[in-house]
């Protein structure tokens, strides 16, 4: 949702209440069972002055959340934002996404509105099949992976991307212009572990590896993971690597998800690919990131490729080794009656979509259930 063109004779500070408000409306989508979120809505208009006037006069600044680590799909840290936080995230996402989301390539699959991991998915199958002339050539897929992405952003650098985005989204520059580039750099630059309140069991915090922490990381690095805000970012920030990809390395068949990336060659092609591993990991150290040393994947396609919770192969898609250890999870604890059968259905239609019967077939065993 983009915000509004201004009206004429209608003042800046007038136009940002109500984009505010409408921001507002988005943000307590799925949080209105939420302590935060009712104590905003009391006041609901005294609060959304308040934030406007802070917005206007430059003084306002990100309170103090809480931070606490999930374990699915898997272990790491999440930094919950109080609601008049996620106001201004969704202000900041309805002003700029639509002009970097026509700017991004097709296959960037992560947090864009009709996308996401079973289009990426499909995608991937697509790109599979393309590559190798509808599998009738060898093809190799190579799949790469940043390490400690969120962990590791360069803060200055994030935002000197997203002032470059401004400056052409922008070209009169402003007040629009300077109101955001204020709340950017507020979010951006802002120290997140500085009087945030820690929840979760204590086994939970020791068992996150240090990597995964911003608690760990220098001063200067890393972004929150949780946040609106921080999911457009991701993308702002490796649109870089998705063109040099695409247009400097040439390679068409590529695809990308958060930090997650691969791109798939004709054999002919397979010895220069693996050279240019060289020059990616070179161009990402230049925008402060580096490259897994660990999780690099080369592979014929006919092995398949391990992608967003699923293992594609020409011509079938079957499910990957988490998402059937959480299916089997789940109707556990549905036949336990700790969870709904909500569950249960959301694992049955995802397994629909894939060649998961043999899998769903052996889940239901387990349990004694009948898959007929």
């Amino acid at each position: 949702m983009a915000v509004h063109k201004q009206k004429a004779g209608e003042s800046f500070s007038d136009w940002l209440l109500v984009e505010l408000n409408r921001a507002y409306v988005e943000a307590r989508k799925g949080k209105r069972a939420t302590a935060d979120e009712q104590i905003f809505e009391m006041n609901e208009v005294e609060n959304l002055l308040n934030l406007r006037d802070t917005i206007v006069n430059r003084t306002y600044t990100p309170s103090r959340g809480i931070a606490f680590v999930t374990r699915r799909p898997v272990i790491r840290e999440i930094f919950a934002a109080p609601f008049r936080d996620r106001v201004v995230h969704h202000f900041l996402y309805n002003a700029v996404a639509d002009w970097w989301d026509r700017r991004m390539i097709y296959d960037c699959y992560s947090c864009r509105v009709g996308k996401g991991t079973w289009f990426g998915v499909k995608r991937a199958s697509k790109n599979m099949r393309r590559a190798s002339n509808n599998y009738t050539k060898k093809a190799y897929i190579i799949k790469l992976d940043i390490q400690g992405y969120f962990m590791s952003l360069p803060r200055d650098k994030l935002f000197q991307r997203v002032v470059w985005g401004l400056k052409r989204q922008f070209p009169e520059r402003g007040m629009l212009y300077d109101t955001l580039k204020f709340l950017w750099g507020e979010v951006i630059f802002d120290n997140p572990v500085k009087g945030v309140t820690r929840k979760g069991s204590p086994k939970d915090w020791r068992d996150l590896p240090r990597s995964k922490s911003l608690f760990c990381q220098p001063e200067g690095k890393g972004i929150v993971i949780g946040n609106l805000s921080s999911q457009l970012l991701s993308n702002i920030y490796l649109d870089q690597l998705d063109r040099f990809m695409m247009f400097e390395l040439g390679y068409k068949e590529y695809g990308r998800y958060v930090d997650d990336f691969y791109f798939i060659v004709p054999e002919e092609r397979y010895e220069q690919a693996k050279q240019d591993v060289r020059r990616i990991e070179e161009f990402l150290r230049e925008i402060g990131l580096t490259l897994h040393p660990r999780k690099r994947y080369f592979q014929e396609i006919n092995k398949g490729m391990a992608f967003l919770g699923v293992v594609i192969y020409p011509g079938r898609i079957v499910p990957g080794k988490r998402v059937v250890s959480n299916f089997k999870k789940g109707v556990r604890a549905f036949s336990a009656g700790e969870k709904d059968k909500e569950t249960v259905v959301s694992y049955l239609g995802f397994m629909k979509n894939l060649n998961g019967r043999k899998k769903t077939e052996e889940v239901f065993r387990e349990v004694g259930w009948d898959y007929k």
